[in-house]
């Protein structure tokens, strides 16, 4: 007697789980993309609302390269959905073994690329140059008549100052004005500002997406960036370099303020009496978690403490960390531990 055994069809019952699947995905992708999203903020992105003039040449840059490199990758992209198309199975696409080559294509795969390595090597060229931290051409190339100084001509001598970062603080010092500022620091609008940075004894980034591009600031060695700013305003910088438990909180605000405000303002702190000497830099760059965003102002430093504090480093100067700096960090703030508050680490 012949038995016959009827077999379910596989193909078909795999299909309708593997459809199933599909759509139950696809009903999830808005809750996941709504999930990214919601980690997005809610007002503007620095790095997209430059303001200063350095920051305003290099977004354009930036935007210059990424639509030449767009000229390649969205060709490309087409071409292959092309191909996929038009050489499917199911179109049964006509094979021509003859085939050699095209000048056509040729003139395409060869011509583009080219085209986009000159172009790229040019906007280059140009922003190499054009905001390089050291001597920006930018700056000669564009004159501010924000706020000029008396007599109509913009100031021809930067403003000079010196950033010195510690773990993790940010000291500014005025060396012609012989004022500092901690964690905050005063531009005038209208006129160059140098920055001449160095640090105590780890590598930060010093950053203010908004005005000025990314450098690095190292202990024993004396780097530079250069900006200006041409309208009044607020910014904030930071470190851009994992440095250590404090680096989060390692920020300052940036402000611009018109010349004759600037005036006011370094004449302002040099009427305070606190004075920052070498002995109470020590005391101040021992490690720091900023977290009540502590600044403060000093109305008169020692001579060449900038100087002082790159020879200590070359000497192996270093600033010990303690091993409990962030542990129960909440409940040392309350507690009023000195490695949290600037004004206990300058008294004890």
């Amino acid at each position: 007697m012949n038995a016959r055994l009827d077999l379910p069809a596989q193909p078909e019952a795999k299909a309708q789980p593997a459809r199933a699947n599909w759509r139950r995905w696809m009903g999830r992708a808005p809750m996941g993309l709504a999930l990214l999203l919601g980690g997005c903020s809610d007002t503007h992105i620095r790095l997209f609302d430059p303001v200063g003039t350095i920051a305003r040449a290099e977004w354009r840059f930036t935007v210059i390269d990424v639509l030449i490199m767009l000229c390649i990758i969205l060709p490309t992209l087409i071409f292959i959905l092309i191909a996929m198309w038009r050489y499917r199975a199911s179109r049964q696409a006509k094979y021509d073994p003859e085939f050699t080559h095209s000048v056509r294509l040729e003139l395409l795969m060869w011509g583009i690329p080219l085209i986009a390595v000159i172009a790229l090597g040019y906007f280059s060229w140009q922003g190499v140059f054009g905001v390089n931290p050291y001597n920006p051409t930018i700056l000669n190339r564009k004159t501010s008549a924000a706020n000029p100084p008396p007599g109509g001509a913009v100031a021809v001598h930067p403003l000079i100052i010196n950033v010195v970062a510690t773990d993790w603080q940010w000291l500014f010092i005025y060396p012609k004005q012989k004022i500092a500022t901690l964690n905050t620091v005063y531009v005038p609008t209208g006129r160059t500002v140098e920055f001449r940075l160095t640090a105590t004894d780890v590598v930060n980034d010093f950053y203010i997406p908004q005005l000025i591009g990314m450098i690095d600031v190292m202990p024993g060695m004396r780097t530079k960036d250069v900006m200006r700013v041409d309208h009044p305003g607020k910014w904030i910088g930071f470190s851009a370099d994992i440095s250590g438990a404090g680096m989060s909180w390692m920020q300052f605000p940036t402000h611009a303020v018109s010349a004759a405000d600037f005036k006011t303002w370094v004449a302002k702190v040099k009427g305070g009496t606190s004075r920052l000497s070498y002995a109470a830099f020590e005391k101040l760059a021992r490690p720091t978690v900023n977290i009540t965003h502590h600044h403060a102002i000093y109305a008169d430093v020692e001579p060449h403490l900038f100087r002082h504090v790159i020879t200590a480093a070359m000497d192996g100067k270093t600033y010990r960390t303690p091993i409990f700096l962030t542990k129960d960090m909440l409940r040392n703030k309350r507690d009023h531990a000195g490695y949290l508050t600037a004004y206990a680490s300058q008294k004890s």
